[in-house]
């Protein structure tokens, strides 16, 4: 979808979310990436926000705040984001079970480019390399149909994320694909276009149509 507005994507997921659990479609998945954006959990740990909200515009980003699961997080250009509008009852998934797939989702994108990445420890949601965080999961599940998703650091400016406690956890550090590997990347929708394949193989979909964003 390339780059959208935050808003305008939280809106088009709740619509999608929506006519999921109404039958009107089928699973669903959003492939984009976003302006300079910081948002908040439902915990609103707005603490974890070290820059004055004043000064937010100052470096080009927005602060939203939203009823996803997880601690602040940063979202921004170079960076590939997936909003699976999924019903976890169809496909025989709990919450955790759907986290952890999520999670394999990023390992197994990382490891086409020979890095090493892990879940992370116990409280540490997400994808590490060592003790850096190079994919972030935040995630709202209503009526059984999930929204918000994953965030996998591309190449994106690791300057924005010295403004916050990145997931609220402290002392560790974030990365990226391109710090990260030895490999030179391709196009960034290369990058994205492979995530979806992964995505698409860890949660076992056979019948899958690529559309773009014209057709929402």
């Amino acid at each position: 979808m390339g780059t959208i507005n935050y808003l305008e994507a939280l809106k088009l997921q709740e619509k999608l979310a929506y006519d999921r659990k109404a039958l009107k479609i089928t699973d669903t998945l959003l492939s984009l990436q976003h302006p300079p954006t910081y948002t908040v959990g439902k915990r609103e740990t707005i603490h974890n926000l070290l820059i004055p909200d004043t000064e937010l515009k100052s470096i080009g980003a927005e602060l939203h705040y939203t009823q996803r699961g997880g601690d602040i997080t940063f979202h921004g250009p170079h960076q590939a984001i997936l909003y699976p509008i999924v019903s976890l009852r169809d496909i025989g998934l709990g919450a955790r079970m759907y986290v952890e797939k999520l999670e394999l989702t990023m390992i197994e994108l990382a490891s086409m480019y020979g890095v090493k990445a892990q879940a992370g420890q116990k409280c540490e949601t997400g994808v590490w390399v060592e003790d850096r965080k190079i994919g972030a999961i935040g995630v709202r599940i209503s009526s059984g149909i999930t929204s918000h998703g994953l965030a996998f650091n591309m190449d994106p400016d690791l300057n924005y994320f010295k403004h916050i406690v990145p997931c609220g956890i402290v002392d560790k550090g974030v990365t990226s694909l391109k710090n990260e590997t030895d490999v030179e990347l391709p196009a960034e929708d290369v990058i994205q276009e492979q995530l979806i394949a992964c995505f698409v193989r860890i949660f076992g979909y056979n019948d899958v149509v690529l559309k773009d964003k014209s057709v929402l």
